[in-house]
């Protein structure tokens, strides 16, 4: 009987160990799962709390859409969506000016160092360009623009960055391609530049792009490096023509005016000859027509005035005066005409009557 209790406390003891072995292994189990559910609740609130919200920069238009469909724009600032990726959020830079490079590329631009860019000859296939007088130029130029419509630019037109330089390049090459290339090395640039911008915006408005142009501007236009060398030559001989052209000009707008003022001086000259005659001849015939007068009222004292008055001019103009007698020898000066003042005594000759 003692041998039988003694199996029996035994096997209680086994049973109750085996007991607390899996009430171990349960508690223990529960705890593992108890962590497993501790941690799937904080990742869900990490992407709950992480997706809820977003921040749209001052230069950006923050885009919301629910499942790919368009909701609502947000302002800069931080915002709510509903978590879990039901809405997403596309950052559109609205107030910023974006620049497309055709045919280089800006390696580095620092503030207060210079910058520096690319133009190896990876990029050529964009720059290079047929003229109308059918040369090979190498253009290279930049676009800027602004995004107007964040909606528009992001849905109507696929890739609208890429959209934006086919459109330029293919314009741009209609642009040098209706030109001398003469004109587009020298002063056909700005109307180049100007008719690209106006055409350009004329097909992303067509195209409902959201796009507004801000400038198309030539930067470097440059034969090919093949051809710069007779390039060169043919500008410094129309250079040589230019100053010559020039001079001449500079000369013809010196001349010119010289002698037009001669000319108007001449002809002032002779108008103011053919006054004084006409004055003059006028005055003689006034003169004439007063000493008619006066003579046929009073004819021997009129010609004896005029015979005085002529003899008087005549004399003023001699220093000496000589009269002979035909039947003298020897020249005798008997009125005397000096400068003094005094007048000799003169014997009239034989025949001269006043």
């Amino acid at each position: 009987m003692m041998g039988d209790g003694n199996n029996n406390d035994g096997s209680i003891l086994l049973e109750i160990d085996d007991a607390l072995k899996r009430a171990r292994k349960k508690i223990q189990k529960f705890k593992g799962s108890q962590i497993v559910l501790l941690i799937i609740a904080a990742v869900f609130i990490i992407v709950f709390a992480w997706t809820s919200w977003f921040t749209v920069q001052p230069e950006e238009t923050g885009i919301v859409q629910r499942f790919g469909k368009v909701m609502r724009s947000a302002d800069p600032g931080l915002h709510f969506k509903i978590p879990f990726g039901i809405e997403t959020v596309k950052l559109v830079p609205t107030a910023r000016v974006l620049k497309e490079e055709f045919g280089f590329r800006t390696v580095s631009s620092i503030p207060g160092e210079k910058t520096r860019y690319d133009s190896s000859d990876s990029f050529k296939e964009e720059s290079l360009m047929l003229t109308g007088d059918l040369n090979v130029i190498d253009v290279q130029w930049i676009i800027q623009y602004r995004i107007e419509d964040p909606v528009r630019f992001l849905f109507h037109v696929r890739n609208t960055p890429k959209t934006i330089r086919d459109t330029s390049e293919a314009i741009m090459r209609r642009a040098v391609g209706n030109r001398l290339g003469s004109d587009v090395l020298t002063t056909g640039r700005v109307a180049v530049a100007t008719e690209a911008k106006l055409e350009i915006q004329k097909v992303l408005d067509e195209y409902d792009t959201g796009v507004r142009l801000v400038t198309v501007e030539l930067q470097d236009v440059t034969p090919p490096d093949t051809v710069k060398p007779a390039f060169n030559e043919v500008n410094e001989s129309r250079q040589d023509k230019e100053q010559t052209i020039n001079k001449a000009q500079e000369r013809a707008n010196r001349e010119i005016p010289k002698a037009r003022g001669v000319a108007a001086q001449r002809i002032s000259e002779a108008e103011g000859y053919a006054l004084e005659r006409v004055n003059r001849a006028e005055g003689e015939a006034t003169r004439f027509g007063a000493i008619l007068a006066e003579y046929q009222g009073a004819p021997a004292v009129t010609r004896r005035r005029l015979y005085l008055e002529a003899m008087t001019r005549f004399l003023k103009s001699m220093k000496q005066l000589y009269i002979f007698d035909e039947d003298q020898k020897a020249m005798v000066p008997t009125f005397s005409l000096e400068s003094s003042g005094r007048t000799p005594n003169a014997t009239p000759a034989k025949g001269i009557q006043p």
